[in-house]
């Protein structure tokens, strides 16, 4: 393949041996182009019948709230829920995975008088098992919170049994363990741990235990350190004999490695632990692996019918991103999709149609599109092909067709940043000064004035409607562009209707954008959190309003007149972080702080919304990267490094780092003073950690991450939208054959006609151009099948680190 060859000499010209080693090298850097991506998103919905916490009559004054966590590292945390047994939270999340895991649990917590949160109860679903529950919802019990079963990590072992002569000359035999490094220690507290492992050789007669030493502030030790445990045979044993066992015995033999953090003046925290059967050693005298860490088997047996379920709705989504030329048949069949007629007969279309229960599977579609500017060609012809079939003007784009899925995905990837400078100030107002707007008399509360709640309500929807329609020179360009194409078809299809130009483009911009934004500003970034029952109830009042006014044509004139937009500022939510400057490096140096960034400025704040500390100009940035654990002994730590002193950063956790360094990527991608190296470590006791220089001014020693030009200001991975349009198709191959075998019946093969229901699930126009853009599709999914099936061959060994041993536990 030309795409892997470039950049190295002709092979034909080298000796066997170099073409041999060549191949190689080439072999192992395509394997080190795959990719394996994962990302999650869902909604805690609600829980019910919460079982009660520790201590006298804490449901009376309950208020609970839940997270999420990757293992032990919290991710995600709803707002409370004040005085209720039964919740509702209707917090969506999405976030991308950025390291491998082991366990998804969400906590639910109770917060106590002295703001204490007390556990109330957990579920925990393990990696391999959230497919199960993809794509709906379901009700779980929630399970007790018990510090013996909080675990994570996995353990690297190594046991041989090895022969030996006793003094009194009889054949015995002695197991040698080494336990060799452990790795995904969790934090302790926000902070590394200081481990160590106790190892013990257990059985119906005894219990030997040894301990090693503790490595200090790492949440990956390696500790190299071999223990010898005497297994006696039968023959040497005597009535004085100090062990009383019996042959068999050997196969009832234990190794229990159990981790721990040692604590000093406190109880050690128990971090872990697996089990190893001697008797493994009877095929193998020697075994090597690596094991998962267990939690404790006799930890707490609570009912979990006390406490309560949670109802959760998940999508986990793990995709193995191969190299980019295994994807480009299937990318250029896609990206023809708007010059094929009829449209119909597209491989996007295809797609579209054969999903059209499930909304999210355009997505990927509208990105790839978007990424090569296809997107506005493609959902004109779909558009026109929908109002083709549209008999009245007034019921124009109201249903939920593909064009219609087409543009509200695009609206929400394009018009983001619009959103946020239309829409947030207002909705920030709203949600803080929690005025009433209730109007309808039966939910009226004692004491409210329903004349100055009308009045609160016209000011908001005032203040909304004013800022949407004063914001044409804020709408995005690629926005225009389809509408001002949706103007035309509409015009062009109901060409007596005067209004039918606006309503065309008002049902997009009022019904399934701006109203739906109002209605949910958490769901679009617009709120951290999903808002309180009474403001969503006037968020609700306005959104409505909005709507009707919107279906208003001749009211919607004023907005859908746009211009071409100026460009709009860049803006990333508000998240604490910690932040260091490079004077008088240490512990004390690190400091809570909330971080921010714009299209302009960096700047750093000790309190959200209060006067910057500390502002670096986005020009000036040269590199953002992540920082070595060992630097500071903390995790999730990213450096910028700018024209001045590097800033140093400590995420929250490992989902809040990446997303930072996504963002700060993205704004000073096209900086003309970016750096081609970093040093990943620090620069302390004269000399670069990393690489030992003593230069302070020393280039890196690692080549800086590369950097793509933004496209539409967006950050989209086409080799990762491509194997997700080929999981869907592949996911949905009856489909592809019912569609096939439907377009052979109707005019390739002239055989007998199938019943006209059939039909009816796929739109075909042209059964001969559909037919072949099928046989194109599936060729190239074979093709991608296998190359996959190349790669899943080289699966990891079990026992491997990349596939450790699920360990029994006691």
């Amino acid at each position: 393949m030309p795409a892997f060859i470039n950049g190295y000499d002709n092979p034909a010209l080298k000796a066997p041996e170099q073409r041999q080693q060549s191949a190689l090298t080439m072999a192992e850097e395509d394997d080190a182009r795959i990719r394996i991506l994962q990302s999650l998103r869902g909604k805690i919905c609600e829980a019910k019948n919460l079982g009660p916490v520790s201590g006298p009559n804490r449901q009376r004054d309950l208020c609970t709230f839940c997270t999420i966590s990757l293992d032990q590292e919290e991710v995600f945390r709803t707002k409370g829920f004040d005085k209720s047994v039964s919740p509702f939270y209707g917090e969506d999340f999405y976030f991308e995975i950025p390291r491998p895991f082991q366990c998804l649990s969400f906590y639910v917590y109770a917060k106590s008088v002295f703001q204490r949160e007390l556990a109330v109860g957990k579920v925990s679903i393990r990696k391999d098992d959230l497919c199960k529950y993809s794509g709906k919802e379901h009700w779980f019990s929630l399970q007790p919170v018990d510090p013996n079963s909080e675990v994570q990590g996995k353990v690297h072992l190594e046991m041989r049994l090895n022969e030996v002569i006793t003094e009194n000359g009889s054949v015995g035999q002695h197991l040698l363990v080494r336990i060799i490094e452990c790795q995904e220690l969790p934090l302790i507290s926000g902070q590394n741990c200081d481990p160590y492992a106790t190892v013990s050789l257990v059985g119906p007669a005894r219990s030997d235990q040894k301990k090693t030493k503790v490595k200090k502030k790492t949440s990956n030790p390696h500790f190299e350190e071999t223990f010898f445990f005497e297994v006696t045979r039968s023959s040497s044993y005597s009535k004085k004999s100090h062990f009383q066992v019996e042959e068999e015995d050997i196969e009832k033999l234990e190794i229990k490695v159990d981790l721990w953090n040692n604590e000093n003046l406190a109880q050690d925290v128990f971090l872990g632990e697996t089990r190893v059967p001697v008797k493994i050693l009877r095929s193998d005298h020697i075994h090597k692996a690596w094991y998962l860490l267990q939690p404790k088997g006799n930890g707490s047996k609570s009912k979990s019918d006390d406490l309560g379920s949670l109802r959760l709705k998940l999508t986990y989504i793990e995709d193995t991103v191969l190299p980019s030329a295994c994807y480009t048949p299937l990318c250029n069949l896609l990206l023809k999709s708007p010059d094929v007629k009829p449209i119909s007969a597209s491989a996007a279309h295809i797609l579209g149609d054969i999903y059209r229960e499930r909304y999210e599977a355009v997505l990927p579609v509208v990105r790839l599109l978007l990424h090569h500017n296809r997107f506005v060609p493609f959902v004109s012809a779909v558009a026109a092909l929908e109002l083709d079939n549209t008999q009245e003007a007034n019921t124009i784009f109201r249903g939920n067709s593909l064009a219609t899925r087409c543009i509200d995905d695009m609206m929400k990837i394009v018009g983001k940043n619009y959103l946020a400078v239309t829409l947030k100030p207002v909705i920030d107002e709203i949600c803080e000064s929690n005025k009433t707007c209730e109007i309808d008399p039966i939910k009226l509360k004692e004491g409210d004035n329903v004349e100055v709640n009308k009045e609160n309500l016209q000011g908001y929807v005032h203040k909304v409607f004013s800022s949407i329609t004063q914001s044409s020179s804020s709408c995005p360009t690629l926005m225009c562009d389809v509408f001002r194409s949706l103007r035309q078809l509409a015009c062009k299809r109901f060409p007596v209707d005067p209004h039918v130009q606006y309503s065309a483009v008002s049902s997009f911009v009022f019904l399934r954008f701006f109203a739906v934004a109002v209605l949910s500003p958490h769901s679009f970034q617009l709120r951290s959190h999903h808002p309180d029952p009474e403001i969503s109830r006037t968020l609700t009042l306005i959104s409505k309003t909005i709507q009707t006014l919107g279906s208003w044509g001749s009211l919607s004139k004023k907005l859908v007149r746009l211009t071409v937009p100026q460009s709009c500022v860049y803006t990333y939510r508000e998240v604490q972080k910690r932040t260091q400057g490079r004077k008088r490096l240490g512990k004390k140096n690190f400091k809570k702080r909330w971080l921010r960034v714009t299209s302009r400025e960096l700047s750093y704040h000790k309190h959200k919304g209060k006067e910057a500390l500390c502002t670096i100009n986005v020009k000036n940035i040269q590199a953002v990267e992540k920082l070595d654990e060992s630097a500071f002994n903390r995790k999730n730590m990213f450096q910028v490094v700018h024209s001045e002193k590097p800033l140093y950063v400590q995420a929250g956790n490992c989902v809040e780092a990446s997303e930072w360094l996504e963002v700060l990527g993205q704004v000073s991608r096209c900086n003309e003073g970016r750096l081609a190296t970093f040093h990943p470590s620090n620069f302390t006791s004269g000399a670069w950690q990393c690489c030992k220089n003593q230069s302070n001014n020393a280039p890196g020693c690692k080549p800086c991450t590369a950097t793509m030009l933004a496209n539409l200001q967006l950050d989209i991975d086409c080799d990762r939208e491509t194997e997700r349009i080929f999981s869907l198709l592949s996911s949905n191959d009856t489909k592809l054959q019912d569609m096939e075998d439907a377009c052979a019946s109707m005019a390739v093969y002239q055989g007998p006609q199938r019943e006209q229901e059939e039909y009816s699930k796929f739109t075909i126009q042209e059964p001969k151009e559909t037919f072949q853009t099928l046989k194109q599709l599936r060729n190239v999914m074979e093709e991608l099948q296998m190359q996959h099936n190349i790669r899943n061959d080289t699966t990891a060994q079990y026992g491997s680190l990349d596939n450790p041993i699920v360990g029994k536990t006691s």
